[in-house]
């Protein structure tokens, strides 16, 4: 079985569902770090920080999660030749839209820290999520995926 599944996806196609899965394994591990913000590492921040931090509304952390679980398990998804990963990716990319665009909107963390500091990753995150729903899809539209 290995090998037939070796044998009709490319190499890059391999790589890029192992380089996807490893994203978001460091995702989910950033949104663990968020999650598991305690009374420790909430005193060591700076006042700005700790005051954005306790003002998150209670579904932030639930955007946050869909983004980074949807990644990583459409990653999984992806290397075991899934379809289900598009549909992954789909709610990943809607979840970092919709984080992100809370944060840019809502909230003064743009003119606090400057764009500079804050824009850049977040893009990356957004070209990421689509590069791995562009990915997902090509390789269903090749007939790569069941």
């Amino acid at each position: 079985m290995a090998a037939t599944v070796f044998r009709l996806t490319p190499l890059w196609f391999r790589l890029a569902g192992l380089l996807f899965t490893l994203w978001g394994a460091a995702g989910v591990f950033a949104f663990y770090m968020h999650v598991a913000t305690g009374p420790a590492q909430l005193a060591a921040m700076p006042d700005y920080d700790r005051a954005y931090f306790l003002a998150l509304p209670g579904w932030f952390v639930w955007i946050y999660g869909l983004a980074t679980w949807g990644g990583l398990l459409g990653g999984i998804a992806l290397l075991l030749r899934r379809r289900f990963a598009t549909i992954l990716f789909v709610l990943s990319l809607i979840a970092v839209v919709v984080q992100f665009g809370w944060v840019f909107a809502a909230t003064d963390l743009i003119a606090a820290k400057g764009a500079v500091m804050v824009v850049p990753f977040p893009l990356v995150i957004f070209a990421v999520a689509l590069l791995q729903l562009a990915v997902a899809r090509h390789a269903d539209a090749r007939g790569w995926l069941r």
